[in-house]
């Protein structure tokens, strides 16, 4: 499906892909373009049987200039590397990471015009391709990239609802909820689902050992704010190593304080959240990450009982971290952090 045919999330892909193949005798090939299509895969492939795949996750943005530019891909390649090697992969040089997302974006970046709105997203993928179910690390690795058009991963909504997850965990301490593996991800849908039945967009999960601080919401970092609208307070769970370091909530957590907040990093509990809600202590609270953005989360969906998010509105902090967020990535507001890796034709 090319990105022309379809605007749903996650099927309008472009018409190329990028490809690079790491051997023990021959390290890493380099980086070839070819048309987007299906890959031949043996039945015995290492990462189909074990799971030792990694990915990541980025955008490029059409600027105001009318040029296209990556955001803080460097952070993607460095976090890429990290994912490899806590699985036991070949880490992929950063250099080869970004030659790869200036081409594809160089090639594919047209279908992104002028004022666009979109971004198109960019799925870096490292599986493990050698044919072999000796269980040991494979000896063969394939480096995929491919991208595709996209708005915001909830559509039209300006909000969405979250639902409260106290017997499932996305992570545990020693495990790897701090990368970005391909076997994070699966064991979350029928919590999903369940939020999904319960009128929700998305899951909050708990830490896996008192199941009473707040991790994310499905995929995403949560933030939460307190007092507002001027000189608030912007909360968001530390990284305990069963969190993934997102570059968006490092970025969220930078243009707080140029917008006057204090960014504060420090775990929040469930009944935290419910009680300073109540008596109006905390006014807003948002997830972010690269597919969503900034989105305001505005109500919850509790066991022990469900509660609204200051007016149960998008509050005003939450819109305008979101606005310059947006604003610096369409090259709309200054880029003083040089966070805009601009890519030049081809």
């Amino acid at each position: 499906m090319t990105a022309t045919a379809s605007n749903a999330y996650g099927s309008s892909f472009t018409a190329h892909m990028v490809l690079a193949r790491w051997t023990e005798e021959d390290g890493w090939s380099r980086p070839a373009t070819l048309p987007f299509g299906e890959l031949p895969m043996h039945p015995a492939m290492v990462g189909l049987h074990y799971g030792q795949v990694v990915f990541e996750g980025l955008k490029a943005f059409r600027g105001r200039d009318g040029g296209l530019a990556l955001f803080r891909p460097e952070e993607n390649a460095r976090r890429f590397r990290h994912s490899a090697r806590r699985l036991a992969m070949p880490e992929l040089p950063d250099d080869l990471f970004l030659d790869a997302a200036e081409e594809l974006v160089a090639r594919d970046g047209h279908v992104l015009g002028d004022g666009d709105a979109r971004s198109l997203y960019l799925r870096p993928l490292m599986y493990a391709s050698e044919p072999d179910l000796m269980l040991r690390p494979a000896r063969e690795y394939t480096f995929l990239l491919i991208a595709f058009v996209t708005g915001g991963l909830f559509g039209d909504a300006d909000a969405i609802s979250v639902w409260v997850s106290h017997d499932q965990s996305r992570a545990m301490p020693g495990g790897t909820g701090d990368i970005k593996c391909a076997g994070n991800y699966a064991p979350t849908y029928l919590a999903q689902n369940r939020a999904l039945e319960q009128g929700c967009q998305q899951v909050v999960w708990l830490d896996s050992e008192e199941r009473r601080w707040i991790e994310e919401a499905g995929a995403m970092s949560l933030f939460f704010v307190r007092g507002g609208p001027d000189g608030a307070r912007v909360v968001t769970p530390e990284l305990t190593g069963t969190l993934l370091p997102s570059v968006t909530r490092a970025s969220v957590l930078d243009l707080a304080a140029d917008l006057g907040h204090t960014p504060v990093v420090e775990r929040v509990s469930l009944e935290q959240w419910r009680k300073e809600c109540e008596t109006g202590e905390m006014t807003e609270a948002f997830s972010c990450g690269t597919a969503a953005v900034i989105t305001p989360v505005t109500r919850v969906r509790d066991a022990g009982g469900d509660w609204v998010v200051g007016d149960g509105a998008p509050g005003p902090v939450t819109r305008s971290l979101r606005s310059a967020l947006v604003d610096v990535q369409h090259g709309r507001r200054p880029d003083p952090r040089g966070w805009l890796h601009a890519v030049a034709a081809r």
